[in-house]
């Protein structure tokens, strides 16, 4: 009897485990992936959607203005200075300017210099690929020549701002500014402005942070 209740056991392990791996697995948090179309609520904090609208005015109406059109045709060449966060949370500016700069590279009317930048290099291997220079290991043929990198012609920098008023005892008011520049580094001259407003309100016991 002892010997049949031992097999039995052993026969039944595999499916004890099994089943004790489904039921963790019913007790995970289930995630899903969001769409453009899935709608998670107002929040007074900045979202995905504010920083969309927020560089597609400013897209918009640089492109408009006629202003990137470079005389004598060819492309500008555009540096990335500071755009500051000047806001309450705690994110990454450039979620906002790497829209901009994707859809201007898109326009076909600007590049996009990774070499020089308010804060250094974006991408130091410009730099660090012409130390191959002084190695006899590569075939100097192939490294990058003295002279060929291009200087930006144009300057992005800009600033988000938050201001918060108290409309009553139970609502607020958060308003956000998207203000944006590009300076002609050969003048220093303001060349395009533009600020974007996004208000938003909601109970004053919310935070937009």
């Amino acid at each position: 009897m002892i010997r049949r209740n031992l097999s039995l056991g052993r026969k039944l392990k595999p499916f004890m485990a099994l089943a004790l791996i489904l039921a963790l697995a019913a007790c995970e948090p289930k995630t899903r992936v969001l769409t453009a179309n899935d709608q998670t609520g107002p929040t007074l904090g900045l979202d995905d959607a504010d920083f969309e609208k927020a560089a597609g005015d400013a897209i918009d109406t640089m492109l408009r203005s006629g202003r990137m059109n470079k005389p004598g045709g060819g492309r500008f060449v555009l540096a990335i200075s500071r755009v500051t966060n000047d806001t309450m949370q705690r994110f990454d500016t450039d979620v906002l300017v790497k829209k901009i700069r994707v859809a201007l590279l898109n326009s076909g009317k600007v590049v996009v210099t990774t070499a020089v930048g308010a804060n250094g290099a974006e991408d130091n291997m410009a730099m660090e690929a012409r130390k191959l220079r002084e190695s006899k290991e590569f075939n100097q043929a192939t490294v990058a020549g003295q002279g060929k990198m291009i200087a930006p012609d144009l300057s992005l920098s800009g600033k988000i701002i938050q201001r918060d008023t108290r409309i009553n005892s139970s609502e607020k008011r958060v308003d956000y500014y998207f203000q944006l520049s590009v300076t002609d580094i050969e003048t220093g001259l303001a060349f395009y402005e533009n600020e974007t407003k996004i208000n938003k309100a909601g109970s004053a016991k919310s935070v937009s942070w």
